[in-house]
């Protein structure tokens, strides 16, 4: 009988909690069936667009029930480039918090060596040669991340030293915080980015906006990145497919770090 009333109690507080998370249709009611089709796939929903052409922003849309300081934030950067990635990871609802979360985007050296699909080498290569936590933005020495944590901060900042397959050296502020009812994670940069020592992306011109959300699907990866970028970069590489596959490279980091917590 005790086991029996265990069980219940347990069953009962689960479908409390369940039915306290958000659907993707309430977070995103007017998106089509292809971009929630696309949320729902290994790779997500990813689409690029310049403001010379007009933003498309999912999370934007009438309807769409998402904290507006999300987007706004990165569109107060006045961006000439976005790129915007929805993603459900598919795990059991309760069985990942927003601590699973923080800890898994601390892991900051898990950057380093991811691959992307390089068009002008013709082949998979790492993004981020080496990826590491450095004490503030005038001090970038390097510090080792933190053992897994046991309580979720309100908030926190963090710096960041990327070394970039085509920027080299780029260092960048973190910042973390719980809205609404999630955690949005903040990455922009505090120096110049430079392309063949040429700065491209002056400091503060490139934001990208990570937003995770337990929701009935799994976890919730509502990203959004804009840059304000050079003519000289703009007129020499593909801007959609450079920010696109950064966006890309984090997120899939985040996800990974999420995933292998969960298994």
């Amino acid at each position: 009988m005790k086991k029996l009333l265990i069980t219940v109690i347990f069953a009962a507080c689960a479908s409390v909690s369940f039915a306290q998370l958000r659907s993707f249709d309430e977070i995103f009611p007017n998106a089509g069936q292809n971009i929630k089709t696309a949320a729902f796939s290994e790779t997500g929903y990813i689409k690029s667009s310049r403001k010379t052409s007009g933003f498309i922003i999912v999370g934007n849309e009438n309807g769409a029930n998402l904290d507006p300081q999300i987007i706004n934030i990165v569109l107060s950067k006045n961006p000439g480039y976005l790129v915007e990635s929805i993603l459900i990871l598919p795990v059991t609802p309760g069985t990942v918090s927003l601590l699973d979360v923080y800890n898994a985007i601390s892991n900051v050296r898990d950057l380093k060596g991811r691959l992307y699909d390089s068009y002008t080498k013709k082949q998979a290569v790492p993004l981020f040669e080496e990826a590491t936590r450095i004490i503030s933005e005038k001090q970038t020495t390097a510090v080792a991340d933190p053992a897994p944590a046991r309580i979720l901060p309100q908030s926190e900042t963090v710096y960041i030293k990327l070394k970039d397959s085509n920027f080299g050296n780029t260092f960048y502020r973190a910042e973390m915080a719980l809205v609404q009812k999630g955690l949005r994670y903040t990455l922009s940069n505090f120096r110049n980015m430079s392309y063949l020592f040429v700065p491209v992306i002056k400091e503060d011109k490139f934001i990208a906006q990570l937003y995770f959300e337990p929701v009935q699907e799994g976890i919730l990866i509502y990203s959004i990145a804009g840059a304000d970028i050079s003519d000289f970069l703009a007129s020499r590489i593909s801007i959609d497919s450079a920010i696109s596959k950064r966006l890309a490279v984090i997120t899939a980091w985040a996800a990974d770090g999420i995933i292998y917590k969960n298994r």
